[in-house]
C-alpha cells in the first residue's frame, strides 16, 4: 500500500512538472505567444481541435485520477477520447461564433442601444463596460442553455461508447447504440448535478468571463475549462456509483 501511495505522489509531481514545462514558454518567450496568435488566427478550427484534444483529455485523466488514483487504465481510451474532444472542440468553436454574433443582435432586438452599427463589435471592445458585461452574459446564457446540455450529453454518450468498445479507435468507429445509451445513461447525476447545477452556478459565470476576453483567447480558456469539466464528470460518476 505504501508503494502505491508513493507512486501516486510521484506521478502527480511529474504531471505538474510537465504542465509547467509546456506552459512556461508562453510566458517567457514572446515569439511563442505570437506564434500561437498567428496559428489561432489563420487556423482557428484546427487549433480548437488540438487544444481540446490535449487539454480536455488531460481533464478526463485528472477525473480518472480522482475516481481511481490513476491517470491511466486499460480500456480508458486516451486516443479515442482525444479524437472525440477534438471534434467537440470544433463544435464549440462554431457555437462561440454563433452566440457571440447572435446574442448582441438579440439584445438589440429587445431594445438595448449599442454605440456601434454592428452590435457584435461590443465583445471586441477593449476594457470593461456594463454594456459589454451584459452582452457577454447574454452570450453565455444562450450558449449554455441551448448548446451546453447537448454538448454534455453527446460527450457522455461518446464516453460510454468508448468504454463499451474497449477504448480503441476501431471500437470508437463502430456504430453507437444510441437508444441503449440513452436508456442506460445516469440521468439523475446528468440532470440533477451536471446540467441543473453546474450550468447556472459555474458555466454561465465562467463563460461570461470568457466572452469578456479578447477573441483569440476564448477557445483556449474554454479548453482549460474542459479540464474542470473532467472533474465535474468524475464527481457525477462517483455519484452514480454511490447509488448502485
Amino acid at each position: 500500500m505504501k508503494r502505491v501511495r508513493a507512486g501516486i505522489k510521484l506521478t502527480d509531481f511529474l504531471v505538474v512538472m510537465v504542465v509547467v514545462v509546456v506552459l512556461l514558454p508562453f510566458f517567457l518567450f514572446p515569439t511563442v505567444y505570437e506564434g500561437y496568435r498567428s496559428l489561432n488566427a489563420s487556423h482557428g478550427y484546427l487549433m480548437s481541435f488540438i487544444k481540446f484534444a490535449i487539454l480536455a483529455t488531460f481533464g478526463e485523466s485528472i477525473g480518472l485520477r480522482i475516481r481511481t488514483g490513476m491517470y491511466m487504465q486499460p480500456r480508458f481510451g486516451i486516443l479515442p477520447r482525444a479524437l472525440v474532444w477534438g471534434i467537440l472542440g470544433i463544435s464549440l468553436k462554431m457555437a462561440f461564433v454563433i452566440f457571440a454574433e447572435g446574442a448582441p443582435i438579440l439584445l438589440k432586438s429587445m431594445g438595448v442601444h449599442f454605440p456601434m452599427a454592428d452590435p457584435s463589435e461590443m465583445l471586441r471592445e477593449p476594457g470593461f463596460s456594463w454594456l459589454k458585461l451584459l452582452t457577454a452574459f447574454t452570450a453565455s446564457v444562450t450558449l449554455n442553455l441551448f448548446f451546453g446540455p447537448i454538448f454534455m450529453i453527446v460527450h457522455r454518450i461518446a464516453d460510454m461508447h468508448i468504454l463499451a468498445t474497449g477504448g480503441t479507435i476501431r471500437g470508437l468507429l463502430t456504430p453507437i447504440r444510441i437508444r441503449y445509451q440513452f436508456q442506460t445513461l445516469d440521468w439523475t447525476s446528468m440532470w440533477g448535478f451536471v446540467i441543473s447545477r453546474t450550468i447556472p452556478f459555474w458555466w454561465i459565470p465562467a463563460q461570461t468571463f470568457n466572452f469578456m476576453l479578447p477573441e483569440e483567447w476564448r477557445i483556449l480558456v474554454a479548453a482549460l475549462y474542459s479540464i474542470i469539466l473532467g472533474v465535474i464528470l468524475s464527481i457525477a460518476g462517483l455519484m452514480a456509483e454511490s447509488r448502485k
